[in-house]
């Protein structure tokens, strides 16, 4: 210790006696050594460590509209399923790739006959209140969704299947015959009973429980902001630590809701939120949307459709490349059939233009009379023209406005009506009282057209519009169903969706684009296959923007 001490003495004197300019050269080499023995420190770490997610920070998210019924069995707006999807939890749900995994589920079981479906629950599967997550609770909830008095938004899925409770922690659903795409059901958020049990089907939608939610999904509601005259204007969740899947990383998730798209965007770009869906910003993510839209032909309300050469030059007669680039800001892609792009491999070609068009209408009998500017059928008795009815919202007005000038440069008089989205719904789908509907319809990542195009849906409540008929089709559809073979279930969309196309009950239009505007550095988010906005938060609990560095054993 003394030559140790005699050393560092030797040292600080002989700095001492140094000039202040070799002092500052001293200090400056000292420094210049410690940062690359600094640098060298880390890469050598590195070589060793590896980054992986930490749990911390929080999320802002902006939003249009005003949840109301945040609850599984009867959420109705795009706002009500962000919430749902965050604060509840079904058997199934999916991981940080979007793949469909058990969720409050630890295992399942499907039947040779892919009929009956048997779901053990996981022992420590909690509500984020505290209480366990029982057999009991997800009869009750399906019980409930197929209650006609209560009328669910999810009593369709659920019609006409047997549900029981084995044991305290085994489950059954037993269904009227194979249906493969149950699983994707089966993500329905499971409400717990004790809490939701005495509740009759009136004070239902008023509980208080339908704002603060007692679920078992990866966030709770821990406040609620309201305006003066009541609205919700920020809902803010924390992070649930008994999650089933395991704690999220997030702390926080912060909801603020907007009246309009515009009064979004510019909350956005002040910075007041850090996310958004459907709006185009710097960072943004884009993945296919499951749905496609169209021009949907009533051939009982305009006889003129009932003719395939009149239904194939409408559509011969669309512009699709320059609806995508000039109407959708190339957020799209060009649909000729009704399978979503994304969901079908090889998607079926078309041409396009209005000289082929117009040779489709005059072999098929029709002649043009200029002097009117009509097209004429006179062995039938026809004239050609189409009344096009959609939503009033901006981008249907946008695209309608594209296929009416484009039908009428084929010479076909075309009207526009719009309609406020319920109204539409309420006084115009539901009666079928339209001659020609730009419509989109969301198929889902279960891949299943059924509602759509099944000769048993042409009626309210079915979504066949066209109220198109086709027992190959039928017959398809049903496969596409009941198989669990991805490449048989592949064959069959590509052969309805040939079917289809060539038998135009429709123009379709386009796929559109999902688009999700995404601080830099929100990390873990994958957007696969987007059904509804909803879909964008399944893997929320895996998102992230803080990582420390371990060595690879605790990875494992």
């Amino acid at each position: 210790m003394g030559r140790l001490s005699e050393l560092r003495h030797s040292f600080v004197t002989h700095i001492a006696q140094l000039s202040s300019g070799d002092k500052l050269i001293a200090g400056v080499l000292a420094t210049v050594c410690a940062v690359l023995m600094f640098v060298g420190l880390v890469h050598i770490e590195r070589q060793f460590l590896v980054e992986i997610p930490s749990k911390g920070g929080s999320l802002v998210e902006g939003a249009v509209g005003h949840p109301r019924f945040i609850n599984p069995l009867l959420a109705l707006t795009d706002a009500d399923r962000d919430l749902v999807a965050l604060t509840y939890a079904g058997l199934m749900g999916y991981d940080k790739d979007g793949l469909l995994v058990p969720v409050l589920a630890e295992t399942y079981s499907v039947s040779e006959s892919a009929d009956v479906y048997s779901f053990t629950l996981r022992e420590h599967a909690v509500f984020s209140d505290g209480s366990p997550v029982t057999a009991e609770d997800v009869v009750f909830t399906v019980t409930k969704a197929q209650d006609p008095g209560l009328k669910s938004t999810r009593l369709a899925d659920f019609a006409n299947i047997h549900v029981e409770a084995v044991d305290a922690r085994t489950v059954r659903f037993t269904l009227p015959k194979p249906y493969t795409p149950f699983l994707e059901d089966a993500t329905l958020g499971i409400l717990p009973s004790r809490v939701w049990r005495n509740v009759t089907n009136e004070e239902f939608p008023f509980s208080p429980y339908m704002g603060n939610p007692i679920g078992a999904g990866p966030f709770k509601v821990v406040s609620v902001s309201r305006d003066k005259d009541g609205a919700i204007e920020e809902y803010k969740l924390a992070r649930f630590e008994k999650y089933a899947l395991g704690a999220p990383y997030l702390s926080h998730i912060t909801f603020k809701y907007f009246a309009s798209d515009e009064e979004l965007e510019e909350a956005l770009r002040r910075g007041s939120v850090e996310s958004a869906y459907g709006v185009v910003a710097s960072g943004v993510l884009s993945a296919p949307y499951s749905r496609v839209f169209g021009v949907f032909f009533n051939q009982t309300e305009n006889p003129a459709f009932a003719r395939l050469e009149v239904r194939k030059a409408l559509s011969l007669a669309l512009d699709r490349n320059a609806l995508v680039a000039q109407v959708l800001g190339g957020y799209a892609v060009p649909a000729t059939g009704p399978v979503p792009n994304g969901l079908l491999e090889q998607p079926v070609q078309q041409l396009a233009g209005i000289e082929e068009a117009r040779k489709v209408l005059i072999d098929g009998g029709w002649e043009y009379d200029g002097e009117i500017g009509i097209w004429k059928h006179a062995k039938a008795g026809l004239e050609l023209s189409v009344t096009l009815t959609t939503s009033s919202v901006p981008e249907l007005k946008a695209v309608a406005e594209q296929v009416k000038r484009d039908f009428e440069k084929l010479g076909v008089p075309t009207s526009l009506e719009f309609h406020d989205p319920n109204n539409l719904v309420l006084n115009v789908i539901r009666p079928r009282a339209y001659e020609a509907l730009l419509f989109g319809m969301v198929i889902g990542k279960d891949k299943d057209l059924f509602a759509f195009w099944d000769s048993s849906q042409r009626d309210d409540p079915g979504l066949n519009v066209s109220m198109y008929a086709n027992r190959s089709v039928d017959q398809l559809l049903d496969e596409i169903r009941e198989n669990r073979d991805p490449a048989l279930v592949q064959e069959n969309l590509l052969k309805l969706n040939t079917i289809i196309s060539e038998e135009y009950p429709a123009v379709f239009t386009h796929s559109p684009s999902f688009l999700y505007a995404l601080p830099p550095d929100l990390r873990g988010v994958s957007l696969v296959s987007i059904a509804a906005p909803s879909d964008r938060l399944s893997g929320a609990a895996f998102w992230y923007r803080h990582t420390e560095y371990v060595l690879p054993v605790f990875t494992q």
